[in-house]
């Protein structure tokens, strides 16, 4: 019988990890607020920063005594800003299990030339948890983006650590729980769940990792970008608006049409709900297929978020090629944009399933997946 492409089609075929898609409602004429042309030191733009924080302050549950700032470069410029200006007071060890946290190995070991202690492990597994030492400070991912493997939860985290938490929650934030009591330092990105605009990060500061900037001076020489302290005193400007260089007040303008999304549909739990239903309508279909399964190789590891797939079919001869050739034959159907594996990654799919994803387009996409496997295994002859 003739492989027959299926009825229904994804309304919205963009399932990227990043960016990711914009929240449903999203159009343009909904950023028409959007101070333009105009200072972010003048009363609108400070303000509009403002709310940017305390949005995210409220709907994450982040404590009253944190400190949230926007900074620039993304993720990755939050995340190096909190290394090159925390590290280095005490022993490190830096947890690894994808692309990411391999970066941050690499800028602690080979840039800061830190004695750090580097636990890794392959794509689809996590590092021993329990053998962390917290008299040290610890960096990590919360998801791997790259790989679909997430810590389960903080409780391997102790309370009572000597040394710093940083963690990178970039594809974690707005899906995922988070305990702050656990976490020192946190970043993330608008770009990921939310659906925001790239550009700008997230820095979340825990009151130990504010005493530790105002009593700790790295030895090394930091760029006017990276740094958060003046005279030992904290830069208090940076959490409350004032950011280090000028940030763009469109993708504020989205980002805050973001968080009134995100409270719309429940805030916290009702994103995380909807990451939940999206990624479990996926492992359903790996359950109920043998050709298919998930990277991450313990359950409890899963992302919500970055589902991470590989291909198990003893016909394919060629994982890599055949790997891209699903993917390249699901876009030319306008049925799923941007799924294939990171460059690093193993070969197979990456489907992002963060709360901007509506539930029916991922059940309308699978079959869809389904067709594509079976038309490139015919084709391989």
């Amino acid at each position: 019988m003739a492989n027959q492409q299926p009825a229904t089609r994804p309304a919205n075929p963009r399932f990227s990890s990043g960016p990711c898609a914009k929240p449903p409602t999203f159009d343009l004429t909904k950023l028409a607020d959007a101070p333009l042309g105009r200072s972010h030191r003048a009363a609108v733009g400070k303000d509009k920063l403002k709310a940017a924080i305390e949005g995210t302050r409220e709907v994450l549950g982040i404590p009253a005594d944190y400190k949230i700032g926007i900074v620039p470069a993304s993720d990755t410029g939050a995340m190096e800003m909190a290394m090159w200006s925390l590290l280095g007071a005490r022993g490190v060890e830096m947890l690894a299990w994808e692309s990411f946290g391999s970066g941050w190995v690499t800028d602690v070991v080979k840039q800061l030339k830190l004695d750090a202690v580097s636990k890794t492990a392959e794509y689809g597994e996590i590092v021993d948890l329990a053998s962390v030492d917290f008299a040290n400070d610890v960096v990590f991912t919360w998801n791997g983006t790259t790989s679909g493997v997430r810590v389960p939860n903080g409780d391997w985290i102790p309370a009572d650590r000597e040394g710093l938490t940083l963690c990178d929650a970039t594809s974690a934030a707005f899906a995922q729980d988070l305990p702050w009591d656990k976490l020192d330092v946190t970043t993330f990105s608008w770009q990921k769940v939310l659906g925001g605009e790239a550009a700008h990060g997230m820095l979340i500061l825990s009151p130990r990792a504010v005493e530790r900037l105002e009593s700790y001076t790295p030895a090394w020489p930091l760029p006017k970008i990276f740094r958060l302290t003046k005279g030992g005193k904290l830069i208090d400007g940076i959490f409350s608006g004032a950011t280090i260089n000028t940030p763009s007040m469109l993708a504020v303008e989205d980002y805050l049409f973001a968080l009134d999304w995100a409270r719309s549909v429940g805030g916290l739990e009702g994103l995380q709900a909807r990451a939940n239903a999206n990624a479990q309508a996926v492992f359903d279909f790996c359950e109920a297929n043998d050709w298919i399964a998930n990277l991450a190789v313990d359950a409890a590891t899963r992302s919500n978020t970055s589902v991470c797939l590989k291909f198990t079919d003893d016909r394919i001869k060629d994982g890599a090629a055949f790997a891209k050739a699903v993917a390249k034959r699901l876009e030319a159907e306008t049925i799923a944009l941007d799924i294939g594996a990171y460059r690093d990654a193993p070969a197979g799919l990456r489907i992002w399933c963060g709360g901007t994803v509506e539930t029916s387009d991922v059940e309308a996409m699978l079959p869809w997946l389904a067709w594509a496997f079976e038309a490139e295994i015919a084709a391989q002859g």
